[in-house]
């Protein structure tokens, strides 16, 4: 018998100070049976850092030929392509190629990324974005995932305020340079 998605549900309402954006976001995730909770929370916040017009989310591991995340224009055209984790050289080498903005959401530890792709040939490799998100806010966000979340994010200077009713689960987004 084959496992599932498990599907949450998320209303958030996002106060992006850095870039000036203020939403009210609902919708659902699936999170894929060989996927992780820090892997799911991950998407979540790379799509309220992200959260523009055009942005949607992918289905997951379950595409693996597509990033987690992308931005389209109103003509279809990949804008901005989005992944989480730990993604290799080659899939970063096409993302570079397929889109004119690249950015990486990582739960996982930066140096060992950077030091993985160092040497590798990636296109436009100083352009990458690769951010990483505080592990106590993903640790924090994972102990308290419901199927059904209402948060209130807040991002200013980098840093990240995500307010479950009473709690406030708070982290650090850092961006590490990737190698040329």
């Amino acid at each position: 018998m084959a496992l599932t998605a498990t599907v949450y549900n998320f209303d958030i309402q996002l106060a992006d100070m850095d870039r000036g954006v203020y939403q009210t976001l609902a919708f659902r995730v699936a999170c894929q049976p060989s996927e992780t909770e820090e892997y799911l929370i991950s998407r979540v916040l790379a799509y309220c850092l992200e959260y523009r017009e055009g942005i949607g989310f992918s289905r997951g591991i379950a595409e693996p030929d597509v990033p987690a995340l992308s931005v389209s224009d109103l003509t279809g055209a990949l804008q901005v392509w989005i992944d989480v984790g730990a993604p290799d050289a080659a899939r970063l080498h096409k993302a570079s190629k397929a889109a004119p903005r690249v950015a990486i959401y990582t739960h996982r530890d930066p140096a060992r990324l950077v030091a993985q792709l160092s040497g590798e040939r990636i296109h436009r490799a100083a352009e990458l974005e690769l951010y990483a998100i505080d592990r106590q806010l993903i640790d924090g966000l994972v102990g308290r995932l419901e199927r059904r979340n209402a948060w209130s994010v807040s991002v200013q200077e980098k840093h990240v305020y995500v307010a479950i009713g009473e709690a406030t689960i708070e982290g650090d987004l850092v961006r590490h340079p990737l190698p040329r």
